[in-house]
Protein backbone atom coordinates (compact mmCIF):
# COMPACT_ATOMS: atom_id res chain seq x y z
CA UNK A 1 0.00 0.00 0.00
CA UNK A 2 1.28 3.61 -1.06
CA UNK A 3 1.33 6.46 1.58
CA UNK A 4 -0.29 9.87 0.25
CA UNK A 5 3.16 11.15 1.13
CA UNK A 6 5.17 8.89 -1.31
CA UNK A 7 3.16 9.20 -4.52
CA UNK A 8 6.00 9.03 -7.20
CA UNK A 9 5.90 10.78 -10.59
CA UNK A 10 4.68 7.80 -12.24
CA UNK A 11 1.64 7.37 -10.13
CA UNK A 12 0.67 10.30 -10.25
CA UNK A 13 0.97 10.36 -13.70
CA UNK A 14 -1.60 6.96 -14.43
CA UNK A 15 -3.79 8.81 -12.27
CA UNK A 16 -4.17 11.70 -13.92
CA UNK A 17 -4.23 9.61 -17.55
CA UNK A 18 -7.35 7.22 -15.58
CA UNK A 19 -9.09 10.88 -14.70
CA UNK A 20 -8.50 11.92 -18.13
CA UNK A 21 -9.76 9.13 -20.07
CA UNK A 22 -12.56 7.94 -17.28
CA UNK A 23 -12.93 10.90 -14.98
CA UNK A 24 -16.39 12.25 -17.07
CA UNK A 25 -17.76 8.97 -17.23
CA UNK A 26 -17.87 8.40 -13.91
CA UNK A 27 -18.82 11.22 -12.68
CA UNK A 28 -22.06 10.51 -15.15
CA UNK A 29 -22.17 7.42 -13.55
CA UNK A 30 -21.84 8.68 -10.28
CA UNK A 31 -24.29 11.38 -10.42
CA UNK A 32 -26.97 8.51 -11.24
CA UNK A 33 -25.62 6.59 -8.26
CA UNK A 34 -26.29 9.68 -5.80
CA UNK A 35 -29.48 11.06 -7.35
CA UNK A 36 -27.76 14.13 -8.64
CA UNK A 37 -26.08 14.87 -5.69
CA UNK A 38 -22.71 16.56 -7.45
CA UNK A 39 -20.23 16.98 -4.29
CA UNK A 40 -21.30 12.83 -3.10
CA UNK A 41 -20.80 12.08 -6.75
CA UNK A 42 -17.17 13.92 -6.69
CA UNK A 43 -16.13 12.22 -3.43
CA UNK A 44 -17.14 9.35 -4.87
CA UNK A 45 -14.95 9.48 -8.00
CA UNK A 46 -12.22 10.63 -5.66
CA UNK A 47 -12.43 7.74 -3.64
CA UNK A 48 -12.36 5.72 -6.73
CA UNK A 49 -9.50 6.24 -8.12
CA UNK A 50 -8.00 6.28 -4.36
CA UNK A 51 -8.90 2.90 -5.14
CA UNK A 52 -7.28 2.84 -7.95
CA UNK A 53 -3.93 3.66 -6.77
CA UNK A 54 -4.05 1.29 -4.02
CA UNK A 55 -4.89 -1.66 -6.05
CA UNK A 56 -2.89 -1.11 -9.77
CA UNK A 57 -2.84 -4.52 -9.98
CA UNK A 58 -6.57 -4.17 -10.93
CA UNK A 59 -6.11 -1.54 -13.87
CA UNK A 60 -4.21 -4.43 -16.09
CA UNK A 61 -6.00 -4.17 -19.38
CA UNK A 62 -5.64 -8.19 -19.20
CA UNK A 63 -7.72 -8.43 -16.51
CA UNK A 64 -11.03 -7.05 -17.97
CA UNK A 65 -12.23 -3.42 -18.75
CA UNK A 66 -10.59 -1.03 -16.49
CA UNK A 67 -13.56 1.27 -16.83
CA UNK A 68 -15.87 -1.74 -16.12
CA UNK A 69 -13.87 -2.48 -12.78
CA UNK A 70 -13.79 1.72 -11.30
CA UNK A 71 -17.45 1.57 -12.09
CA UNK A 72 -17.93 -1.45 -9.92
CA UNK A 73 -15.86 0.41 -7.41
CA UNK A 74 -17.68 3.41 -7.78
CA UNK A 75 -20.99 1.56 -6.81
CA UNK A 76 -19.53 -0.14 -3.73
CA UNK A 77 -18.36 3.19 -2.81
CA UNK A 78 -21.88 4.64 -2.97
CA UNK A 79 -23.51 2.03 -0.98
CA UNK A 80 -20.43 2.21 1.48
CA UNK A 81 -21.51 6.09 1.39
CA UNK A 82 -25.08 5.53 1.82
CA UNK A 83 -24.65 3.25 5.08
CA UNK A 84 -22.73 5.12 7.22
CA UNK A 85 -25.09 7.97 6.65
CA UNK A 86 -27.79 5.72 7.57
CA UNK A 87 -25.62 4.36 10.70
CA UNK A 88 -25.28 8.17 11.73
CA UNK A 89 -28.64 9.87 13.14
CA UNK A 90 -30.16 12.33 9.76
CA UNK A 91 -28.56 15.96 9.87
CA UNK A 92 -31.33 18.64 10.50
CA UNK A 93 -30.20 21.24 8.36
CA UNK A 94 -30.44 24.72 9.07
CA UNK A 95 -33.95 24.90 10.39
CA UNK A 96 -33.96 24.46 13.71
CA UNK A 97 -31.42 28.04 13.64
CA UNK A 98 -33.62 29.79 11.88
CA UNK A 99 -36.29 29.22 14.77
CA UNK A 100 -33.77 30.70 16.68
CA UNK A 101 -33.88 34.64 17.67
CA UNK A 102 -31.41 36.12 16.31
CA UNK A 103 -30.26 39.87 18.36
CA UNK A 104 -32.00 38.69 21.81
CA UNK A 105 -30.53 35.35 22.22
CA UNK A 106 -27.07 35.83 20.89
CA UNK A 107 -27.07 39.19 23.36
CA UNK A 108 -27.96 36.98 26.07
CA UNK A 109 -25.20 34.24 24.94
CA UNK A 110 -22.55 36.78 24.71
CA UNK A 111 -23.44 37.60 28.28
CA UNK A 112 -23.20 34.78 29.62
CA UNK A 113 -20.02 33.73 27.74
CA UNK A 114 -18.51 37.05 29.12
CA UNK A 115 -20.15 36.19 33.03
CA UNK A 116 -18.33 33.02 32.91
CA UNK A 117 -14.86 34.62 31.35
CA UNK A 118 -15.04 37.59 34.99
CA UNK A 119 -15.79 34.64 37.05
CA UNK A 120 -13.24 32.36 35.59
CA UNK A 121 -10.74 35.97 35.74
CA UNK A 122 -11.81 36.44 39.33
CA UNK A 123 -11.23 32.79 40.43
CA UNK A 124 -7.44 33.62 39.11
CA UNK A 125 -7.45 36.76 42.07
CA UNK A 126 -6.12 36.08 46.02
CA UNK A 127 -8.32 35.33 48.52
CA UNK A 128 -8.23 39.35 49.88
CA UNK A 129 -8.40 40.65 46.35
CA UNK A 130 -11.82 38.89 45.32
CA UNK A 131 -12.84 40.14 48.58
CA UNK A 132 -12.86 43.46 48.34
CA UNK A 133 -14.18 43.28 44.86
CA UNK A 134 -17.25 41.67 45.62
CA UNK A 135 -17.81 43.34 48.56
CA UNK A 136 -17.15 46.99 46.85
CA UNK A 137 -18.12 46.49 43.25
CA UNK A 138 -20.85 43.40 43.26
CA UNK A 139 -22.37 43.87 46.31
CA UNK A 140 -22.18 48.06 46.67
CA UNK A 141 -20.44 48.80 49.60
CA UNK A 142 -18.94 52.10 50.56
CA UNK A 143 -15.14 52.22 51.70
CA UNK A 144 -16.37 51.96 55.55
CA UNK A 145 -18.82 49.48 54.76
CA UNK A 146 -16.44 47.12 53.27
CA UNK A 147 -14.10 47.93 55.74
CA UNK A 148 -16.51 46.73 58.93
CA UNK A 149 -17.25 43.52 56.29
CA UNK A 150 -13.79 42.87 56.18
CA UNK A 151 -12.53 43.72 59.05
CA UNK A 152 -9.97 46.02 57.79
CA UNK A 153 -9.00 49.10 58.15
CA UNK A 154 -10.38 51.44 55.60
CA UNK A 155 -7.24 52.32 53.78
CA UNK A 156 -6.72 48.45 53.45
CA UNK A 157 -10.04 48.60 51.16
CA UNK A 158 -8.71 51.15 49.26
CA UNK A 159 -5.66 50.01 48.08
CA UNK A 160 -6.54 46.02 47.91
CA UNK A 161 -9.14 47.33 45.59
CA UNK A 162 -6.43 49.58 43.25
CA UNK A 163 -4.76 46.17 43.38
CA UNK A 164 -7.32 43.93 42.77
CA UNK A 165 -8.49 45.95 39.53
CA UNK A 166 -5.20 45.86 38.38
CA UNK A 167 -4.94 42.00 39.12
CA UNK A 168 -8.59 41.64 37.00
CA UNK A 169 -7.41 43.54 34.15
CA UNK A 170 -4.23 41.09 33.81
CA UNK A 171 -6.69 37.85 34.41
CA UNK A 172 -8.98 39.77 31.55
CA UNK A 173 -6.75 40.60 28.95
CA UNK A 174 -4.99 37.11 29.49
CA UNK A 175 -8.05 35.89 28.24
CA UNK A 176 -8.45 38.40 25.90
CA UNK A 177 -11.12 40.08 26.78
CA UNK A 178 -9.16 43.48 27.53
CA UNK A 179 -7.44 44.86 24.21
Amino acid sequence: MHSASRISTADEAVIRALYLEHGGPLLGFALRLTGGDRAWAEDVVQETLLRAWRHPEALDPGRGSVRAWLCTVARNVVIDIGRARRARPPETGDAALAAVPDEGAEAEFDRAVLAWDVADAMAALSPEHRAVLLETYYRGSSVADAAKALGVPEGTVKSRTYYALRALRVALEERGLVP
